[in-house]
């Protein structure tokens, strides 16, 4: 576990970085764009926690939060520098994970029977938001991936972990009892 004894260091002063493996690289590098990104997430998700996200709920989404500062690691550290610096990243056991959370939430919920829209009780809202910053992060780092080598259940757990918000929202809003809205495509 790193210890971290002081928070600033003025190096990023610059408009500058460094990745895990010591390269100096722009602040705003698509690379620092994807991993920036998962870090919002995982900072939605704790707001959904706070807001008293149901039981079964509050733990699962605990887990992925750890589990986005794996994917952040696998982010921050270039392909070929993870030979010579063992970091923690995503692998398939995770992205399993996902699909079971998401058979069990599924069962409960039942199938989707119009397009919802975002929104129904505070948990449900803020697991909505979080869904969409989560595809967000999958689009940059799907662009990241056109350029560099990423790992190889990155694209894959982001994927998933969006579906499986969608459906730990409805989830919530069954649980909280409140109605999902649904879209009116007539109006």
């Amino acid at each position: 576990m790193p210890r971290i004894t002081k928070i600033y260091t003025k190096q990023g002063d610059g408009g500058s970085t460094r990745l895990g493996g010591g390269q100096k690289i722009s602040k705003t590098a698509i690379r620092i764009e994807a991993y920036g990104t998962v870090d919002e997430l995982n900072s939605f998700l704790g707001v959904a926690i706070a807001c008293g996200l149901d039981s079964e709920l509050s733990g699962p989404v605990a887990a992925i939060q750890n589990e986005l500062f794996h994917l952040g690691s696998d982010l921050c550290i270039l392909e070929e520098d993870k030979r010579e610096r063992s970091a923690p990243g995503i692998e398939p056991r995770h992205v399993e994970a996902l699909e079971a959370l998401l058979d069990r939430l599924t069962a409960e919920v039942g199938p989707l029977e119009n397009f919802i829209l975002p929104g129904g009780s505070i948990g449900a809202a803020h697991l909505h938001v979080a869904r969409t910053v989560c595809r967000r992060a999958e689009r940059l780092v799907v662009a990241l991936a056109q350029e560099e080598s990423v790992g190889s259940e990155t694209i894959r757990y982001l994927n998933r972990l969006s579906d499986a918000l969608f459906v730990m929202a409805r989830f919530e809003n069954k649980r909280k009892g409140t109605d999902e809205v649904t879209w009116d495509s007539r109006s």
